[in-house]
């Protein structure tokens, strides 16, 4: 139900997405829209970060969510002010006090994720101290309702492809739903609107159209959602890192199928398989093709 949302994509938003002239298979002309890309230089107080490919809605939330998951905004930190300048692709989050992170640069290391994908090396050095929250449930029955929304809901992946999309849930209902050309971005943006709306993620589940990789993991182990779900496939480390941080992963959710593998323990099987409605075949392997 796309009224259940708090937040979610406008495929139709001027800048997101364009059209392109070119030919078919058959030679034919056609026109297809495709997503669009900006750079975005985002600033801690007067020291310049990060330069990232975006589509460019919701550089306040993109902002916030990276500085929180790269662990350069402390939960003491008071933020004072956003500015976001269009004409030179620049976004500045400004605190209450000067951040000193020079230290972190030199600590980054590459991940799996695309484009800028980073993750520093003092979030990997607090990871095992998370504790995530035991007593969060996902019901079958839940799942299934989730994943019809999701997919049904009107968005630039449906309108153009070549996006990524992430979705904060909460039961069985979509809260907000963030897209871009990266999914660490959409991520991002999560993060940020749960930074900047004091959101608690004790309750929350995390639904990504993209693999479950080793970021994916430690980004929602940092947000402190204890439940991550994708319709695509995962990596060893990924699931060796959830199993670690005690966060339930699961992937491959498609229709009535999905796999678990790890904290099984939170799932409350209350819904069969069979009560929920299967993807056709065609669209499964669509979505593999898709999910990256």
């Amino acid at each position: 139900m796309t009224d259940s949302y708090l937040l979610r994509p406008d495929p139709l938003a001027a800048g997101l997405s364009t059209s392109v002239e070119g030919i078919d298979q058959n030679g034919e002309p056609v026109t297809t829209k495709v997503v669009t890309e900006k750079a975005l230089t985002l600033f801690l107080n007067s020291q310049e970060v990060v330069t990232m490919m975006t589509i460019g809605d919701h550089p306040d939330l993109l902002a916030v969510g990276y500085l929180k998951n790269q662990n350069m905004l402390k939960p003491d930190d008071v933020i004072t002010g956003i500015d976001y300048d269009d004409d030179l692709e620049v976004v500045i989050v400004r605190t209450e006090h000067e951040t000193n992170y020079e230290e972190k640069l030199k600590k980054k290391v590459r991940t799996s994720g695309c484009a800028q994908g980073t993750i520093f090396g003092d979030v990997m050095e607090s990871f095992d101290g998370i504790e995530l929250p035991k007593g969060a449930e996902l019901k079958t029955s839940w799942l299934y309702a989730l994943t019809k929304s999701i997919n049904t809901t009107p968005s630039l992946y449906l309108e153009a492809g070549a996006i990524h999309g992430c979705v904060l849930c909460q039961g069985d209902t979509p809260l907000v739903y963030m897209e871009d050309v990266g999914r660490h971005n959409a991520v991002d943006k999560i993060a940020g609107w749960m930074t900047l709306n004091n959101v608690s993620p004790d309750d929350k589940m995390f639904y990504t159209t993209g693999r479950l990789t080793s970021e994916m993991v430690i980004k929602t182990v940092m947000m402190g959602i204890p439940i991550l779900v994708s319709r695509s496939g995962f990596t060893a480390w990924g699931v060796e890192l959830a199993k670690k941080a005690g966060l339930t992963l699961i992937g491959r959710a498609r229709g009535k199928r999905f796999v678990a593998l790890a904290g099984q323990e939170r799932i409350t099987f209350d819904a069969a398989p069979d009560s929920a409605d299967d993807e056709p075949e065609r669209s499964r392997r669509k979505g593999s093709l898709a999910a990256g």
